[in-house]
């Protein structure tokens, strides 16, 4: 009776006496477990990320998606990505599909400043980006990377472009220092009130580079130069973590301040051997992009002085759909009317109360354009597509691990357990019809919309029909590759618009080496002669309100090869 009153007691305190504590929410980009100090890797020193640790709540068994951008989706609505309609990177299925409510809307619906810096990945324009779901400040760069084609060319993370609240900026210095520099900031201004905050750095995504000073000694260890900068990252995050601890600590904001940090998936540069070196997986198998152990399973930490017990560690499965409820719960928020989430409040494992907590069921899916259910066909793509995950068991594709057991994942135990594989596979094909009841409708690009014209989009976001997709410059640059795909639009009123096609981006114009371009949009068909050093061509059109799809072709004046526009601009006129 005693520990029911001190829960009891506890709740009031995360509700009532201290119902709008400061947030703040880190993300790192392909930072897997163990690239740090705190769990075993032995190259590495990250102490900041080491106090964290030490002084929160650590949750040993949390769970993400395989990659970016479902891990942001599903972070940011409390549920499920394929649910969401962001479960890929690229091929229009990287936005978040716009009646969704994000964590930032709850945030600032409930009197929070909310403010993002950093790698957002949900969608660039009209409604999808940042300043539209939630977010009363804004620094970020577009895409999936800060040099991807769709950013301003010639970004290479150092004095580079980057979005004020959609307006581009140049920036002096390096990328993730510039995103905490501009944490720093907001806090600066708005710590008298409530605030949100979320840090999700593009570090430590490719390419790896970094100023010397932080690679360099790892070189000197004799580790390959792309590892070394890898690590370089780290402890460069590191170190601007530590600046950021301070200052909470140095204008008294500590204390009504919960910090969140955990990684977005698996590493993407500490697991793999590379020239000989072994890298650190710590103890999983896999790596991004991976639905066995390593491609999921992250550090994450929870961090509240005097509320959070320092130094408890949280055995119990978790993942990235339980922060919103969450949060919702720790700082009083109005939760959005009518959404189901796919998480649940881990308040009580936060608190220490966990001696009753169910065991939960968990699905990790990795998919591109067009998810499918898995089947055996689908053993012959390059990596597993899913996970089943329960306290007990992973059930990964039609291989089934005792993971306490075996937490480097090495014995299939599927032929020994039947009824385990049955009751799994059942509670998989009933979760895969609830999250795909939408049969994969496409999330379109809005032109026309008052909010925003012109809409402007690239060959990251089409639909592949004919090879995949394009996300960086030397690819576009590439005369051999012929790629096309169509984009789904959404008119948001009638009108005469404008359709800019083009093979380079605006800022660095080049001649598109065509002649002849087609345009396939709604019920016109449109065709034009093209002079080959032209740089781009220009149709105008007539759209009816409501959806349709974007197709378009340039012949190569040389091969007489068709390949699909790169760059499309549509401005209502």
């Amino acid at each position: 009776m005693k520990s029911f009153f001190g829960f009891l007691f506890l709740l009031c305190a995360l509700s009532l006496a201290h119902a709008k504590p400061n947030v703040i929410m880190i993300v790192t980009d392909d930072q897997g477990y163990g690239d740090m100090s705190c769990y075993g890797n032995p190259w590495l020193k990250t102490p900041h990320l080491d106090s964290l640790y030490a002084d929160g709540v650590r949750l040993e068994d949390y769970h993400v998606d395989p990659v970016c951008t479902p891990t942001r989706a599903a972070l940011m609505t409390g549920r499920h990505s394929l649910r969401v309609g962001a479960w890929a990177v690229t091929e229009g299925r990287q936005l978040l599909n716009p009646d969704e409510v994000t964590m930032a809307q709850v945030f600032k619906q409930s009197g929070y400043r909310t403010g993002m810096f950093g790698k957002w990945h949900l969608g660039d324009t009209y409604p999808y980006a940042p300043q539209y779901r939630g977010f009363d400040d804004v620094v970020c760069h577009k895409a999936g990377g800060v040099g991807e084609i769709g950013n301003p060319t010639g970004n290479d993370y150092f004095d580079d472009s980057y979005f004020r609240n959609g307006v581009q900026e140049k920036f002096d210095g390096y990328c993730t220092d510039i995103f905490f520099r501009e944490t720093l900031r907001f806090i600066d201004e708005n710590k008298d009130q409530p605030f949100f905050v979320y840090l999700p750095l593009n570090a430590m995504h490719g390419p790896f580079t970094v100023a010397e000073n932080y690679w360099k000694r790892f070189s000197e260890m004799g580790m390959p130069e792309t590892r070394s900068k890898f690590y370089g990252m780290v402890e460069n995050f590191d170190e601007t973590l530590g600046i950021l601890l301070a200052s909470l600590k140095e204008q008294q904001l500590e204390e009504n301040t919960v910090v969140i940090f955990m990684g977005d998936n698996g590493s993407g540069g500490g697991v793999r051997p590379i020239d000989g070196h072994p890298g650190f997986s710590g103890g999983m198998r896999g790596w991004k992009g991976s639905t066995y152990e390593g491609g999921h399973r992250v550090a994450c930490f929870v961090r509240w002085p005097g509320h959070f017990d320092s130094g408890r560690t949280v055995e119990n499965l978790t993942k990235h759909h339980d922060w919103l409820p969450t949060l919702i719960e720790v700082c009083g928020l109005e939760a959005p009317k009518h959404v189901k989430f796919d998480g649940q409040s881990i308040v009580p494992l936060l608190a220490g109360k966990s001696s009753d907590w169910p065991d939960r069921t968990f699905f990790v899916a990795r998919h591109a354009d067009q998810p499918v259910p898995f089947s055996a066909e689908l053993k012959q793509q390059t990596y597993p597509t899913r996970a089943i995950l329960t306290e007990r068991w992973r059930l990964v594709d039609d291989e089934l691990y005792e993971i306490q057991k075996d937490p480097g994942q090495k014995n299939d135990v599927a032929r020994e357990h039947p009824e385990v594989m049955t009751r799994l596979e059942s509670a998989y094909s009933e979760w895969w019809s609830d999250v795909m009841s939408h049969e994969a409708r496409f999330t379109p690009f809005f032109v026309g919309a008052s909010e925003q014209n012109p809409t402007k989009f690239t060959v990251r976001d089409w639909h592949p029909t004919e090879g995949g997709v394009i996300w960086k410059m030397e690819l576009v640059e590439d005369d051999d590759l012929f790629v096309n795909g169509f984009w789904s639009l959404d008119v948001v009123q009638d009108g005469s618009y404008e359709v800019r096609l083009s093979r380079y981006p605006e800022d660095a114009e080049q001649p598109m080496g065509a002649d002849k371009a087609v345009m396939e949009i709604g019920d016109s068909l449109m065709s034009s002669g093209v002079f080959p050093d032209e740089a781009s061509v220009t149709f105008n059109v007539d759209l009816k309100k409501g959806p349709t799809l974007l197709k378009t072709r340039l012949r190569d004046a040389k091969s007489k090869k068709e390949r699909g526009a790169y760059y499309i601009s549509i401005t209502k006129i």
